[in-house]
């Protein structure tokens, strides 16, 4: 039987792309956005623009002030800080549920999308990687159980590809390799059903990336200086 899928709508068609135009450094931390010059670049509405800069809002990638405007939310130490540590407290909560409870299925999704991650390294895919990384983030919350944390998660991660996209660019490969290091750990933990271990991982991972992300502002700003 078929299953019917909605297509995006325009104003998620809208947000998307705005959304990789921060993502991917084109649109600079705390930099306007005029809407009028993006309704343009996209042939579209000043509506459609200003409603996914309302849900990028919601996805904490942009600020929308009144009488000033829209900008690109500040990259710095306190955002990273507070994003990271959200992170791992949501993650590891719904970590050890799929540590209890996995199934064969779950482990196949997992491992698979581990492979197909390790593919786009070595093929230096960086876009490819990175939408898998959320692909698989949804992976492991199929025993969330939890709709303010599946919600919550699915609203920060914009910022997390951002944040890896700053640490890929002052870093290189050596961050992607760390990422695939820390699937493969946690996917090992996840199968010896053993919370404590995953629970680590989930830890080092975050201070890891977090302080990559750090190192890579400080050093942009440096060199703005």
């Amino acid at each position: 039987m078929n299953v019917f899928k909605p297509r995006e709508t325009l104003t998620e068609q809208v947000a998307r792309h705005i959304e990789n135009l921060i993502a991917f450094g084109q649109l600079r931390s705390g930099e306007r956005i005029y809407e009028g010059a993006m309704a343009k670049e996209m042939d579209v509405s000043h509506g459609s623009i200003r409603e996914g800069l309302l849900l990028l809002e919601k996805r904490h990638l942009v600020r929308n002030v009144p009488r000033k405007g829209a900008f690109v939310t500040p990259l710095d130490d306190y955002f990273v800080r507070s994003l990271y540590e959200t992170l791992e407290l949501y993650l590891t909560h719904t970590g050890r549920k799929l540590v209890r409870n996995w199934q064969p299925d779950d482990m196949a999704r997992l491992e698979s999308l581990y492979e197909q991650m390790k593919a786009c390294f070595e093929k230096n895919d960086l876009m490819a990687f990175l939408e898998l990384g959320i692909e698989y983030t949804k992976a492991s919350l199929a025993y969330a159980d939890n709709y303010f944390i599946v919600s919550a998660i699915g609203d920060l991660w914009p910022s997390a590809k951002r944040c890896a996209f700053v640490a890929f660019q002052q870093g290189g490969n050596q961050v992607l390799e760390d990422n695939l290091a820390h699937m493969q750990e946690s996917i090992r933990a996840i199968k010896d059903r053993d919370e404590e271990r995953l629970a680590n991982i989930l830890h080092r991972y975050a201070l890891q990336q977090c302080q990559q992300v750090l190192e890579a502002i400080a050093n942009n700003n440096g060199k703005a200086g």
